[in-house]
């Protein structure tokens, strides 16, 4: 019989992830894809994929359509900006499509997309990509089994650098005094968080 994914398992498991639409967003076994390997419990997942996968045995595999609130958030029209060019570095070869890395006045770090460049300013989007979207998640659970008290110190220690992320229960004040996020510069290039 095989161990249930209950808190301080670890797992291991493939997965496709679809858009409403159907159109394969991302795969474990795509091209420079793997299996997802985490401890459940600490946030690792999107909160309804993880609160989907409790009590689930290896070997088996599920399809599980995720609401936005339960996976990247509703879409927020106010972390939509325009922001003046001369305030982004490089903003001469600033396109739409690059990310970049800003702080708000507490020294919290966000990741805006540009989305339009205009002569004067910049139009970026803070939110997810993936933000406002149900997803479906189609997954075989390939290993179950408790985690060691090492890969549950990560877990957590990930968890406490994760904390404030600015994920769609941020609570904070992006606008602290009037003062808008201050671009730090481009973000490397890598999939979608």
């Amino acid at each position: 019989m095989s161990q249930a994914i209950a808190p301080n398992s670890w797992v291991v498991l493939d997965y496709v992830l679809e858009g409403e639409d159907g159109e394969v967003l991302d795969e474990s076994t795509g091209e420079g894809g793997e299996p997802i390997r985490y401890v459940h419990g600490y946030g690792m997942l999107v909160p309804g994929l993880e609160k989907r996968l409790m009590g689930l045995g290896s070997g088996t595999a599920h399809e599980f359509v995720v609401p936005a609130d339960e996976a990247y958030g509703t879409y927020d029209e106010e972390l939509v900006m325009e922001i003046d060019r001369t305030e982004i570095p490089n903003s001469e070869t600033v396109a739409e499509g690059d990310e970049l890395v800003a702080t708000d006045p507490d020294g919290e770090e966000a990741v805006l997309r540009v989305v339009e460049v205009k002569p004067e300013a910049v139009v970026v989007d803070g939110n997810h990509p993936l933000a406002g979207l149900a997803l479906k998640y189609k997954i075989t659970i390939r290993e179950v089994r408790a985690a060691t008290e090492a890969e549950i110190a990560a877990a957590a220690t990930s968890f406490e650098e994760a904390e404030h992320a600015h994920g769609p229960d941020c609570d904070h004040d992006h606008d602290a005094d009037g003062e808008k996020l201050v671009p730090l510069g481009k973000k490397p290039d890598g999939p979608p968080n």
